[in-house]
């Protein structure tokens, strides 16, 4: 590996390490409890569209992304 690679790397995973990627799934009024908290801590970076679960379950999926610090 040269040098510009590997501080292209390093410099990607000091970027990925600085975010959370998660799904949620869980009732829309818990989901949007969890994202007031995150929005308000500035840790939430974006808040994916929900997505009904389907099969008569009540539950939506979300995709977070988070900061780590």
């Amino acid at each position: 590996m040269t040098t510009r690679q590997h501080t292209y790397a390093k410099a990607n995973q000091q970027r990925a390490a600085q975010y959370v990627e998660i799904w949620i799934v869980a009732q829309p009024g818990e989901i949007a409890s969890m994202v007031q908290v995150a929005s308000a801590s500035g840790r939430l970076v974006y808040l994916g569209p929900p997505q009904a679960m389907g099969g008569g379950d009540t539950r939506q999926r979300r995709y977070l992304r988070l900061r780590t610090r």
